[in-house]
C-alpha cells in the first residue's frame, strides 16, 4: 500500500472524516474514488492511500515528487455523522484501515471512547499501527495467519469484546464487503448500530452517472451523493458484492496491458 500525500488547499479546508476524492491521474485515464485518509488545514495538503490493483493505481504508484495529478475533485460525499456517541468500536479490514483510521480520529477527537479492531492477512501488510493507536483508547491488531501473534478475523475479537461488556453504542465497519457484511450480521444480533462506508464503481461523483448505485433499506441510492456511509444493518451486500465484479475481467485485462507496454518500453531502451 502507498501513502501519498497530495496539496490540494481548497480540499483539504472543507474536508471531514467520512468524505472522499476522485481523480484522474492523465487525460486517457480512467476516474477512480479514493477516501481521504488524513487532511492538514495549515498546510493545504490530502493525504491518500492506496494498493495497486489495476492501471490506474499503477500509473498513481509512478508519479514522483513535485508531479501533477491532472484531476482531483472534492470533497465529495457526506461527511460521517458520529456526534452524540459514547463508546464505539471502529473495525478496519486491510487497505479500508484508510477510511477507518479518520472515523476514529473524529470520534476520538470529540471524547467519544474508541476501540479500533483492525484485520489484515499477515503483519507485513499493517498500516497505520501508530496512527490508530494514537486516535483510539485501544488498538487490536488481527491477521489471518496469526504472524503478528493475534490470529483470527476483526468479528472474533469484536465479539469478545461485545460479549465482555465493552458496552458500544455505535461500530464503524470499513473494509472488504464480505468483511463488512460479516460485522454486520454480527452487530444486528446485539442490536448495536452500526455504519459501513460504501465505496462501489464510481464516475462523475455527483449522482448523475447512476453507477454507483446499491439498496438501502430496500430503496436506491446513490453512494456518491446520499453516503458513503450508510446504515448497515440495511445494505444489500448480496447486490453490492455481485456488481463489485462487473468489470473486474477488463480491469485485469487492462492491467496486464499496461504492464506489457511497460516491459516494451524497458525492452527498447
Amino acid at each position: 500500500m502507498t501513502l501519498m500525500v497530495v496539496s490540494a488547499p481548497f480540499i483539504a479546508k472543507k474536508a471531514k472524516a467520512g468524505q472522499f476524492i476522485i481523480l484522474r491521474v492523465d487525460e486517457t485515464g480512467e476516474r477512480i474514488p479514493l477516501t481521504i485518509a488524513d487532511y492538514d488545514r495549515e498546510k493545504g495538503t490530502v493525504t491518500i492511500i492506496y494498493q495497486i490493483v489495476g492501471k490506474t493505481t499503477m500509473l498513481l504508484d509512478r508519479l514522483s515528487t513535485g508531479d501533477s495529478i491532472l484531476d482531483f475533485i472534492g470533497p465529495l460525499g457526506k461527511a460521517s455523522e458520529i456526534e452524540g456517541y459514547k463508546k464505539a468500536a471502529v473495525i478496519g479490514g486491510g487497505a479500508g484501515c484508510a477510511i477507518a483510521y479518520p472515523q476514529a480520529k473524529a470520534l476520538h477527537a470529540q471524547g467519544t471512547k474508541v476501540d479500533v479492531v483492525a484485520g489484515f492477512r499477515n503483519k507485513g501488510l499493517i498500516i497505520l499501527e501508530d496512527e490508530m493507536r494514537a486516535a483510539s483508547d485501544n488498538l487490536i491488531l488481527m491477521t489471518d495467519d496469526g504472524s503478528n501473534g493475534n490470529k483470527g478475523f476483526v468479528t472474533d475479537a469484536l465479539k469478545k469484546r461485545i460479549e465482555g461488556g465493552a458496552g458500544y453504542d455505535l461500530v464503524v465497519a470499513i473494509g472488504p464487503l464480505v468483511m463488512m457484511r460479516a460485522v454486520c450480521n454480527l452487530t444486528k444480533e446485539y442490536s448495536i448500530k452500526t455504519i459501513i462506508s460504501m465505496n462501489p464503481i464510481m464516475i462523475d461523483g455527483t449522482g448523475m452517472c447512476g453507477c454507483c448505485r446499491i439498496t438501502v433499506g430496500g430503496k436506491t441510492k446513490f453512494a456518491c451523493v446520499d453516503g458513503p456511509d450508510f446504515d448497515g444493518h440495511e445494505v444489500d451486500f448480496d447486490e453490492a458484492i455481485r456488481r463489485s465484479r462487473t468489470y473486474s475481467e477488463m480491469e485485469k485485462e487492462s492491467a496486464r496491458d499496461y504492464k506489457c507496454h511497460l516491459m516494451e518500453g524497458v525492452d527498447n531502451a
